[in-house]
């Protein structure tokens, strides 16, 4: 069965899907009947994202290509939602949202033709996700939950989305290795090809935001659970229960710092009430790291240098060792009870907070 087969067969099943959805209002009429389009409606949303669905067939998927398959959807369903709140912002002119007040401003008309285009594209990662798992019969497929988001302007929504992108960007890394690891081949390519869009669609996030576009040779690496942990911060209601979601859930760890191309010490703070009192109490500096991520490098671990705490919130100071490993563009932070991680893999095991999201800029870009 091919994708754009399965998913027109699945019409009806999908029509569960149609009351958590978020249509935009003004500019989008190029999702209408999404989540559950029919033909035509299909074809218009393809023809607004610039290409159709995938039509190759694939025979086969791991139950890990399944799983991964269900967070690709939740998150693409994310960005529907946070792509149409941005595009109705700019359209009914909320004050702050003109894309003229960007770093590097856009006329109106090209940022919502360009919004649009991406808003299309985004519906049909899910779609495409979506009908994967009904064509394998999988167990749970997921609905669209309800968001908040906490931007106020639109330098802080692209700013904000760009630095989501790049999260999934690391994150379907963890996806391809995953598949290559399943013998899921099929499967890999249409991956890839997602990786490089989602890729081109943050060179325009960091240009209008007046960072460098192409921020690094080889870009960071993440894990499917860092991902899933922090989508948690935007989601508010959803049908379904997070459990169902293979992956660990842990704190957010926050980044008080603003982190400059240089030798620095960083603050971090995260809530590990989750854990219960008695072991936030047993918590030590000596047995605590901060472990980053930047680009394709083994797991970097580097001791706390400071711990207080406050209940059962932590705050921790760590050095962030910027000269040696050139650690630009987008990182990630954990605060981990262990260190000398082999690889991004064995990070889960001994994570107690994360993913801590630094954005490292080029001090004189432009």
């Amino acid at each position: 069965m091919t994708l754009r087969q399965s998913l027109v067969s699945g019409l009806g099943l999908l029509a569960s899907l149609s009351s958590g959805a978020v249509l935009p209002r003004g500019g989008g009429a190029e999702l209408a009947g999404y989540p559950n389009p029919n033909d035509q409606q299909l074809f218009n949303i393809e023809k607004a994202a610039g290409g159709l669905l995938p039509n190759g067939k694939i025979t086969k998927l791991s139950a890990a290509a399944i799983a991964n398959l269900q967070v690709i959807a939740i998150n693409e369903q994310f960005e529907v939602a946070y792509f149409t709140s941005l595009i109705n912002n700019i359209t009914s002119g909320q004050h702050g949202y003109s894309p003229q007040s960007l770093s590097s401003p856009m006329s109106t008309g090209r940022m919502l033709e360009t919004l649009n285009a991406i808003l299309a594209q985004e519906a049909l990662h899910d779609l495409g996700a979506v009908s994967f798992l009904k064509a394998f019969k999988s167990s749970f497929v997921p609905e669209p939950c309800t968001y908040a988001f906490p931007t106020t302007n639109i330098q802080e929504s692209i700013s904000l989305i760009s630095t989501v992108t790049s999260l999934v960007l690391g994150t379907l890394q963890d996806v391809t290795q995953a598949l290559a690891q399943n013998g899921d081949d099929g499967l890999a390519r249409i991956i890839a090809s997602i990786i490089g869009q989602e890729g081109e669609q943050n060179g325009f996030f960091r240009l209008v935001t007046d960072v460098l576009p192409a921020e690094k040779p080889f870009l960071t690496t993440s894990i499917g659970a860092y991902a899933w942990s922090a989508l948690q911060s935007f989601l508010v209601k959803c049908p379904f229960d997070l459990n169902v979601i293979p992956l660990p859930i842990f704190p957010p760890l926050n980044v008080h710092t603003k982190v400059k191309q240089q030798d620095m010490t960083v603050t971090y703070s995260a809530d590990l009430h989750k854990y219960g009192e008695s072991f936030v109490k047993s918590l030590h500096k000596d047995k605590l790291w901060i472990t980053y991520l930047g680009g394709q490098q083994v797991p970097i671990s580097v001791p706390v240098s400071s711990f207080e705490l406050k209940g059962t919130t932590v705050e921790v100071c760590a050095e962030f060792p910027w000269s040696k490993n050139i650690l630009d563009g987008f990182i990630i932070a954990a605060l981990t009870n262990s260190s000398n991680f082999a690889g991004p893999d064995d990070l889960p095991a001994g994570t107690l907070a994360a993913p801590g999201l630094i954005e490292v800029e080029h001090s004189d870009y432009w």
